[in-house]
């Protein structure tokens, strides 16, 4: 039961950094917030997984940390080309 109720506070933490993301004061912080809503999932995921025990959701979360690994540095190389242009 306590897992269910710190999974229920991971979700509430990932909708409130939703915030950051829609009036984030630069790209940067909005940036931050979305790869921390992204790792908030990947959490609630393997407490899911530990939770039904099932263990190919863990392998779910590891592809999904890669995907949101490559989002966070294409984002930032679009930022370094936008700041030069």
């Amino acid at each position: 039961m306590l897992l269910l109720y710190l999974i229920l506070i991971i979700v509430l933490s990932a909708i409130l950094t939703f915030y950051r993301v829609i009036k984030g004061p630069s790209i940067p912080d909005r940036i931050v917030a979305m790869n921390s809503i992204g790792v908030m999932f990947l959490l609630v995921l393997v407490l899911f997984s530990y939770y039904f025990e099932r263990k190919f959701i863990i392998d779910v979360a590891l592809v999904f940390g890669v995907f949101i690994f490559i989002d966070v540095l294409i984002m930032a190389k679009y930022l370094k080309k936008s700041e030069k242009g």
